[in-house]
């Protein structure tokens, strides 16, 4: 029996690893805050700031993002086969069709960012729209549209708030909590600022380890999705080749969104490629290699 449409890229280990890493996560911050009320912090302020922040963080994250990118919101007229090519994965994939944007960059790569189905933009640069062929483009998107079926960005969206709120209370206590002379309030501060740098550490390699298997999981899903992890394959390669000619400059400016990226948009010789978000490039193509000899099995045994 084929599979159900809405069943494509769905991946059962990404979900346990989804709701692992927000458990964990939760469970960090609990002491976290814990540990803020021992060192006296006052508990207005530090609800006041949680609040605060996950609100703009689930609301407006991936708004304040693609702005940030430079992301602009294209009408089937302007970009007719782009829409073309993600009404038809979205049927086939059972999902209501995102807005699609464009990046006006000549670096090639795309990406997916909001916190529902409903309400998802699915991106592409116009540097992979004039590189790829349409089989190659088509992988991409699925494998963009995969991160929507698992709702991957949303728990990374939320995940990174954990990160997030921990920089911001220990820059609020070295930035506000000096001057005072109180040894005793000196020592506290200290005690929030180093607790602040374990969990911010503690989020950033949890998020580190689910951003490199969600990679594999939405690779899975566009292999599914479109029946050819060949033209996926194809497409990485093209994509990396002629991400290693892209100005530093131009790298730079996508660096922060790379964890959303199908390729890691780092500048060359940059030091955050010691902390990949991203598996290696031979690992996805190897992966993507044995699905195709399964898929071609498959066939070759229905055929039988």
């Amino acid at each position: 029996m084929a599979k159900r449409p809405e069943k494509f890229g769905r991946d059962t280990g990404l979900q346990a690893r989804m709701v692992l890493t927000m458990f964990l996560l939760g469970l960090v911050y609990v002491v976290f805050i814990g540990v803020l009320f021992l060192a006296g912090a006052g508990a207005g302020v530090l609800v006041v700031v949680a609040v605060v922040m996950l609100l703009i963080q689930f609301f407006a994250s991936d708004k304040i993002a693609l702005a940030t990118m430079g992301v602009k919101e294209v009408t089937p007229a302007q970009e007719p086969e782009l829409h073309g090519i993600v009404e038809r994965l979205c049927v086939q994939a059972n999902l209501p069709k995102p807005r699609i944007g464009v990046i006006e960059t000549s670096m090639p790569n795309a990406c997916a960012m909001g916190r529902s189905k409903k309400a998802t933009t699915v991106c592409a640069t116009r540097g992979i729209l004039e590189l790829l062929e349409p089989a190659e483009l088509e992988g991409v998107m699925a494998h963009e549209l995969t991160h929507v079926i698992n709702r991957d960005v949303l728990v990374m969206t939320l995940a990174s708030f954990f990160a997030t709120l921990a920089a911001t209370i220990a820059q609020f206590a070295l930035f506000f909590g000096g001057g005072y002379g109180d040894s005793e309030e000196e020592e506290d501060i200290l005690i929030v600022v180093l607790v602040s740098v374990i969990v911010y550490a503690l989020s950033f390699l949890l998020l580190q380890a689910l951003s490199r298997y969600r990679e594999f999981a939405a690779d899975r899903g566009s292999a599914v999705l479109t029946g050819r992890p060949s033209a996926l394959a194809s497409a990485l390669l093209k994509i990396s080749g002629t991400m290693e000619r892209i100005p530093s400059q131009d790298m730079r400016t996508a660096e922060g969104m790379s964890a959303f990226f199908i390729i890691p948009a780092r500048a060359k010789k940059s030091l955050m490629n010691i902390f990949a978000d991203h598996p290696p490039l031979e690992q996805r193509l190897a992966a993507l290699e044995r699905l195709e000899s399964q898929l071609q099995g498959t066939t070759g045994t229905a055929v039988a």
